[in-house]
């Protein structure tokens, strides 16, 4: 009868998203089929930063029908096109006010490096730099253009890295919640603020340490790209905040402009007659998969938390697109089979998750390996955590100098609310039969002693695993990896003296490692081999009855963009992942 019932109900949800949905997927195809107009002699690209930024090209049918969708690899491919383009004669950045993820700054200065070095320039405008997460990096990737605009009379607080956590353990104790988890070992914090009121000596030492790292290196690039000391930048710097005149006063930024002002002063230098052009509206027109008759080079991409089965894309209530260690597996799988196939690239921002569904997709990079398929990993915004394990046997990792990769370790347990309810009059009650580990995960009271010392042998199994692999992909002794494991966060410039990384760097080198050990010279194809939906084909899904209805239910909460479905989708993943077993995952480190 429920079964019948959730059917019914996806019908429903299913019936009411298509009369939703189908208008504004009409729209998207008419859209996306009209002819584009031709483009001008010169151009000047417009990139809009200011909406935020996926690593990877996002999959959601919301984000293809809102427009929505660019991600640094997308961007860092279409730039490599127009260095190349006798009609781009510049680019026109939009910069965030905000913060934003570290390692996709140093990627996209990467790529504006390139992009300027081909003679083409390159100007940032701002609205305004507020110290809010990472704004840091924000600052690195202006600098990278060469050319850094203000608006009149706007803020400059690029003056350094700060962040905040909430600690519950106050809350839970004097309402009766008890936290009963256990982690591998003291860095591994994703569950701190359940179990302390305060950062433990290990969290507040790990934390200050990936936050000094990426700082350092931010200000390190920013002052090679102003030709300036990076000691004398931080000092400018940290003495602000400044209005955008007194930054330009001390050298911080080069001019103080409105945005019209600064689209008329690149498009002079972009020549006579030249034409602003939605980034956007040329990548869809640049794109292409490279030469066809040459070596190929799989790329694989994984975006998210790891989960086992299907990924699912990103939506506006999910907070963002997960990994199905499913389709990973069965694109390496597809890769190994090709022929034409020579190396895998496997690009990698994920915090963690599952580790049945992590130790699912290493297997597949194993398999590659074994098929004489060279894999070279290339992280970034994450890699950490369920990321790192999926990595950690590759051929080679790539990862950026501001990667957050590592925190080899594990966490479990679970909440037990029976004491807080039973304040309000609500008895949690319950039976079991079997063992004694039954009820273990059961939510009514905490484990009892013989539980608790089953659930840490199985926890110091999972993480002893886990060590195991990274010895062997790593080359390491256990001993070692012991040492500098124990769940803790490090950079990429960190792994890479630790031995955890190979090089740093960003996709394409990436790219250009895995060509040279498959013995590739010249160019080679690159072929995107993730087995994950398309746009279309989430939608498709998104409104289809039957197994999945509350897939459909969380399509209507994508449209009815609730803060409280927010919130409860955010549990449900996490609940999936407990359902899974062991949590292999990073914490929230909060761009």
């Amino acid at each position: 009868m429920k079964q019948f019932l959730t059917t019914v109900a996806g019908v429903l949800v299913g019936l009411t998203l298509f009369a939703v949905a189908a208008p504004l997927l009409l729209i998207a195809f008419v859209v996306g089929a009209a002819r584009p107009a031709p483009m001008a002699a010169r151009n000047v690209l417009v990139l809009d930063l200011r909406s935020g930024l996926t690593d990877q090209e996002a999959r959601s049918p919301l984000a293809l029908i809102e427009g929505r969708g660019l991600s640094v690899m997308g961007i860092e491919e279409t730039l490599r096109r127009a260095e190349g383009d006798g009609r781009v004669g510049g680019l026109l950045v939009r910069l965030p006010q905000a913060g934003m993820a570290p390692a996709a700054a140093d990627e996209l200065r990467l790529a504006f490096r390139r992009f300027r070095a081909t003679g083409k320039p390159i100007l940032a405008h701002s609205q305004g730099l507020y110290a809010a997460g990472q704004v840091a990096s924000t600052y690195e990737l202006a600098a990278a253009s060469g050319d850094v605009w203000m608006q009149p009379a706007s803020s400059f607080q690029a003056v350094g890295v700060a962040r905040q956590d909430l600690f519950f353990k106050r809350f839970f104790d004097a309402h009766g919640v008890i936290a009963d988890y256990q982690q591998r070992y003291e860095y591994k914090t994703a569950v701190n603020p359940y179990l302390y009121d305060d950062y433990t000596p290990a969290h507040r030492a790990s934390e200050l340490s990936w936050m000094g790292s990426v700082y350092s290196s931010a200000l390190a690039a920013a002052a090679a790209d102003r030709g300036v000391a990076p000691v004398a930048l931080r000092s400018a710097l940290e003495a602000g905040p400044w209005s955008a005149e007194d930054a330009k006063a001390r050298g911080l930024i080069d001019r103080v402009g409105q945005v019209k002002e600064a689209e008329t002063a690149i498009l002079a230098k972009a020549g006579d007659g030249a034409k602003l052009v939605d980034f956007g509206d040329y990548a869809a027109r640049a794109r292409g998969d490279g030469p066809a008759g040459t070596p190929t080079v799989a790329v694989i991409a994984a975006e998210g938390e790891i989960m086992t089965g299907h990924g699912t894309a990103a939506s506006p209530l999910s907070g963002g697109q997960t990994i199905g260690s499913d389709d990973i597996a069965k694109a390496f799988y597809k890769a190994i089979d090709d022929d034409d196939v020579k190396a895998i690239v496997f690009r990698v921002s994920s915090p963690g998750g599952s580790d049945t569904a992590s130790e699912q997709i290493l297997a597949a990079v194993r398999a590659a390996k074994a098929a004489g398929k060279p894999v070279v990993v290339s992280m970034g915004t994450y890699g950490a955590s369920g990321g790192y394990w999926i990595a950690s046997q590759a051929s080679r990792i790539v990862a950026e100098p501001t990667t957050l990769t590592g925190s080899i370790g594990v966490f479990g347990g679970k909440f037990a609310l029976g004491p807080a309810l039973a304040r309000f009059g609500v008895d949690v009650r319950g039976i079991k039969v079997g063992g004694d580990f039954a009820d273990a995960l059961a939510a009514g009271a905490p484990m009892t002693p013989t539980q608790r010392a089953a659930f840490a042998a199985w926890m110091d199994g999972i993480y002893d695993g886990f060590v195991g692999r990274v010895a062997r992909g790593r080359g390491l002794t256990p001993d070692r990896v012991r040492e500098i494991a124990k769940g803790r966060v490090w950079t990429g410039v960190q792994a890479r003296d630790l031995g955890l990384v190979d090089s740093l760097g960003g996709f394409y080198q990436a790219v250009d490692l895995a060509k040279g050990l498959a013995g590739i010279r010249g160019v080679a194809r690159l072929e995107t081999f993730n087995a994950g939906a398309s746009p279309f084909e989430a939608l498709r899904g998104l409104l289809g009855a039957g197994q999945d209805g509350a897939r459909l239910l969380q399509g209507a909460l994508q449209l009815a963009s609730q803060p409280a479905a927010r919130a409860a989708l955010a549990d449900l993943r996490q609940a999936r992942l407990r359902a899974e077993g062991a949590t292999v995952l990073a914490p929230d480190l909060g761009w």
